[in-house]
């Protein structure tokens, strides 16, 4: 990443985009009860499980449900384990995620399979406009979320919003209703993950007076309330497996009964659901229900966290600062964001995502003071004991953070290598084997970092 730009007016963030366009491959079962079966990814991700719904279903008894996934970017294919049973292997390891750019064998329970990467490209489905309703971004990400937003809103079809706390989920899930033929209808909101779980029921469907100790009176619940409206539950991951059959029922048959009732009532909604979990982990898990998964998984939303949208910051920042000025009924006209203020957003990690912005925006417009940008991201102020200063070198915890990363990645990237070609005998060819990248790219980052290779040509085999 890099800030171009002399003037804070005019400043922008760049940093590598996510891909426009993302490479097409394949998946081939080499051995197990499949073997011989095959499917190519166009849509740039595919599951490999067991469940009839896995766009790689196989028969092989040790595979979970959701085994694994395999998701294609500019130059290669990560793929990640779903919190499996049996795992998945590489290379006779078992990992949890790792990025390939060739084609690679896999194992997954007892079955072998093979990643084909192909020289073709496929687009991405992108957006045009670079906001959805209170929703803004114009990187590749976030236009992304906007396609699937765009095309779910007009229909009664359940959407699932994924994403870290403090993404957008809920924004995400208003703006569906808002963009729907139900926007005059009411929005409903269930946090399932803060419901205690003896209230979450009654919550949901409602309760007759008398139906427990408290019931003082009838309730209509969550989903009468959202009648001809739109209900979202938020934090789906965290709602009490007990429950999990009686909303799927809702779901299937559109009417809900009242604890303690008798009579059921039909009942219009739309759902839209958000987790920061994995559902997919879940099921595997055995905390989630399968069949609940795939009824609420219709049209699936990733929101990205903010380190991954880091040149949507400017805009970010450019209309969430006049919104708390107002709010809090603060001048935020002289605000200076000078070329430090934007270094220092771009280089931090930002785990509570918008929300964590938004917290420091508002920090920084009451106490004005300078010295909150660089808490964002700081030196500690003494070396931590356990053998730390030994494992990373005592110099790196005086420096600025963003010079004490570079040093440790090159020192670890020196260190890799050098073990690399210790292990291969100097092959450069069986070095880039094992570690996934191409022969090129390895020579140029041997050659760059000062090490010797047996094969000292550079065949540039990108």
């Amino acid at each position: 990443m890099r800030v171009v730009g002399e003037k804070s007016e005019t400043l922008k963030i760049e940093r590598v985009p996510h891909p426009k366009d993302v490479r097409r491959f394949a998946v081939r079962v080499l051995a197990g009860p499949d073997a011989g079966a095959s499917v190519t990814c166009d849509s740039g991700a595919l599951t490999v499980g067991s469940a009839r719904e896995a766009m790689l279903a196989l028969n092989d008894p040790t595979v979970s449900r959701f085994h694994c996934e395999l998701e294609a970017d500019g130059d290669g294919v990560t793929v990640r384990d779903l919190s499996s049973s049996n795992g998945t292997t590489y290379f006779g390891a078992s990992v949890s995620e790792v990025r390939l750019h060739q084609s690679s064998e896999l194992r997954v329970g007892q079955t072998t399979l093979r990643l084909e990467l192909d020289d073709q490209r496929v687009p991405v489905a992108l957006s045009e406009s670079a906001a959805f309703e209170e929703l803004i971004g114009s990187s590749v990400a976030m236009r992304k979320v906007f396609t699937v937003l765009e095309r779910a809103a007009p229909t009664t079809t359940p959407v699932l919003i994924l994403g870290e706390s403090g993404t957008g989920k809920e924004l995400a899930a208003r703006a569906v209703h808002a963009r729907s033929s139900r926007a005059l209808g009411p929005f409903e909101v269930v946090d399932c993950g803060g419901l205690p779980p003896t209230l979450a029921e009654s919550e949901l469907f409602g309760h007759e007076r008398g139906a427990f100790t408290g019931a003082t009176s009838d309730r209509a619940g969550a989903f009468e309330r959202a009648d001809g409206g739109t209900l979202f539950l938020d934090e789906l991951g965290e709602l009490p497996l007990e429950l999990q059959p009686k909303l799927l029922r809702v779901l299937a048959e559109g009417e809900v009964r009242r604890v303690g009732g008798r009579k059921t009532k039909k009942v219009d909604v739309r759902v839209v659901a958000a987790t920061n979990r994995d559902l997919r982990r879940e099921v595997n898990q055995k905390r989630f229900r399968a069949d609940l998964y795939f009824r609420l998984a219709v049209l699936v939303a990733r929101m990205p966290p903010l380190r991954e949208r880091l040149e949507d910051m400017p805009m970010l920042v450019r209309s969430l600062l006049p919104k708390i000025a107002k709010q809090r009924n603060i001048n935020a006209a002289d605000l200076s964001l000078d070329e430090d203020f934007w270094l220092t957003l771009s280089s931090h990690d930002w785990p509570g995502n918008v929300r964590e912005l938004r917290n420091y925006l508002e920090q920084l417009l009451v106490l004005r003071d300078p010295s909150l940008l660089n808490q964002l991201d700081g030196a500690p102020d003494k070396a931590p004991a356990d053998g730390t200063e030994e494992q990373f070198g005592a110099d790196l915890w005086s420096m600025p953070l963003r010079s004490a990363k570079s040093l440790l990645i090159e020192r670890f990237e020196r260190a890799y290598l050098q073990r690399l070609l210790d292990a291969t005998g100097g092959n450069v060819a069986e070095a880039a084997r094992r570690s996934g990248v191409y022969r090129g790219t390895l020579f140029r980052s041997i050659r760059r970092i000062g090490l010797r290779a047996e094969d000292e040509e550079d065949t540039g085999d990108e």
